[in-house]
């Protein structure tokens, strides 16, 4: 398809394309920026377009899919994340908590049981207990987002078994009295 062809014919579609724009958007200036955004990415890839195949349906697709990932940011973005450092709520309760030297050496045993397990489910471990992502932690390791995962959750069971071979069901216990 020449271009003088391709934008006859993106041309006969501008009014389909700005009522479907509306009906997405509910809005006139987001209807007219999507639809600018679909007219755009179309030219760019015209040479994607198969002249056997239905051009309305295409320009229509490249457009419902701009909306759609457009939305996914707007509804990501909306999402609150507060990194300020609360730094002033150190010393505002009433109540003071001590650090006692068994609480130390509860850390200290348990460092030590995380360390013992094997590198291959002790740096997932560690890494997802510091705050990665799974899919990033699968990006550094090169690994599939369920084997992450799973080293994850075999981590966490051995933990869980190494805590109650050297307490036993003490915590557990204790637990379901307070």
């Amino acid at each position: 398809m020449s271009t003088i062809e391709f934008n006859q014919n993106f041309d006969f579609l501008t009014n389909s394309l700005n009522a479907f724009a509306y009906s997405l958007t509910k809005n006139t200036d987001d209807a007219k920026d999507l639809y600018q955004e679909t007219a755009f990415r179309a030219i760019n890839n015209k040479e994607k377009f198969r002249p056997e195949t239905n051009f309305k349906a295409w320009t229509f697709t490249i457009m419902k899919n701009i909306f759609i990932n457009n939305y996914r940011k707007k509804v990501k973005s909306n999402t609150i994340l507060d990194s300020t450092d609360n730094t002033y709520f150190l010393d505002s309760g009433s109540e003071k908590v001590t650090n006692d030297a068994s609480r130390n050496m509860l850390m200290k045993e348990l460092n030590d049981m995380i360390n013992s397990l094997d590198d291959n489910i002790r740096i997932p471990f560690v890494m997802h207990h510091e705050g990665f992502k799974y899919n990033e932690i699968a990006d550094h390791f090169d690994l599939p987002l369920g084997t992450v995962k799973s080293r994850i959750f075999f981590a966490r069971k051995a933990l869980k078994e190494k805590i109650r071979k050297s307490y036993g069901d003490y915590y557990l216990v204790r637990s379901m009295i307070a």
